[in-house]
């Protein structure tokens, strides 16, 4: 939808007001204070001409207006289209990111600080995707024998990422057998995706078992579990800040609220909405009823991938009121996001 200078100007104004105050918002309130330099007869006129193109409603007996979905979704387009946003300071942002969210800390750590840094920087709720797991590359890795049948696995995965694991074999191995079959592995199946040398090469050494000497043997026992990605090692995302979400909850709204928080536990909306989200190239953002999904019906999300280098591995997003600080909150969301992945990558 085009809306001429004027009456863009006065859509801008009441939603910067509507999101500032959290009140209707009147012809003489935009008057005073919304630098448009047209008298409130003017005002009165171009609002009622918003209203009647589904932009602006009158809640209830009130003589102000507040913005519709098409109300807030034409104001944020037009952000996104403006040349400069108001915004934190972005490198200021950038540098206190950067100490957050530091590559001395494993993924899940990294996740966990972006989750409480957006709900933090924002004042709202703060999700993080766990990172997909298919995208872990083997470096090396090294088995040591413990008491009990049981093998002390060290991975080394994508650049620098260190996973420890403890696994049960059929029988005890010597340290002999177990370096052996570890040469072997890292010689190769070295930079190989892990779920491809599970699903893929592992099962062809499996067809082949009867013809396997005593290298091979000792290399399937422990690869098959060794290498295996656990799906229980880390949550599907992390939420953070959501009593935030109280603060800005009106009493008639508590409804919504506890629909919402049901989700956040339920999580298979939620997934699906970032998997949406994976998609996007940047910033997508979903204004109430655009997500398809009841429980949004009164909330916004603010969501960018991140990124290693063959690719978005995983999702961030802010979920607020849809009164939400939009020029503040999407440039937060997509700096956190590149640092993210900037950290990430250096792992």
């Amino acid at each position: 939808m085009e809306l001429n200078e004027r009456k863009q100007r006065l859509l801008m104004a009441l939603v910067e007001r509507h999101i500032r105050d959290g009140q209707p918002v009147g012809s003489k309130t935009l008057a005073q204070g919304g630098g448009l330099a047209v008298s409130p007869a003017t005002i009165r006129n171009i609002m009622a001409e918003l209203e009647d193109l589904g932009l602006l409603i009158s809640p209830h007996t009130s003589a102000g207006r507040v913005p519709t979905e098409r109300g807030y979704r034409l104001y944020v387009d037009t952000l996104l289209a403006s040349s400069a946003m108001r915004s934190p300071d972005h490198q200021q942002l950038r540098d206190e990111l950067r100490q957050l969210l530091a590559p001395d800390q494993s993924p899940q750590e990294l996740v966990s600080q972006a989750s409480r840094t957006l709900a933090e920087l924002t004042r709202m709720a703060g999700l993080v995707a766990a990172p997909r797991r298919q995208v872990s590359t083997l470096r090396q890795v090294e088995f040591l024998p413990l008491s009990g049948q049981r093998v002390l696995v060290i991975l080394v995965v994508n650049r620098s990422e260190v996973q420890n694991r403890i696994i049960h074999t059929a029988r005890e191995y010597d340290e002999s057998e177990l370096r052996q079959a570890a040469n072997y592995i890292n010689y190769t199946y070295g930079g190989c995706d892990l779920d491809a040398i599970c699903d893929g090469l592992l099962s062809t050494m499996a067809a082949d078992r009867a013809q396997m000497d005593a290298l091979m043997q000792t290399t399937l026992d422990v690869a098959g579990q060794a290498l295996r990605q656990s799906g229980d090692e880390e949550s599907d995302y992390v939420v953070s800040g959501e009593s935030n979400l109280l603060d800005s909850a009106e009493a008639d709204s508590i409804d919504k609220l506890r629909d919402l928080f049901n989700a956040f536990n339920h999580k298979r909306d939620i997934l699906h909405l970032l998997e949406r989200s994976m998609k996007a190239d940047g910033v997508q953002i979903f204004i109430g009823r655009e997500s398809g999904y009841q429980p949004f019906e009164e909330y916004s999300l603010v969501s960018a991938p991140y990124r290693l280098e063959n690719g978005p591995v995983g999702v961030l997003a802010v979920v607020g009121p849809t009164r939400m600080d939009y020029e503040k909150v999407i440039p937060t969301v997509d700096i956190t996001a590149r640092i993210l992945s900037a950290a990430l990558n250096q792992l």
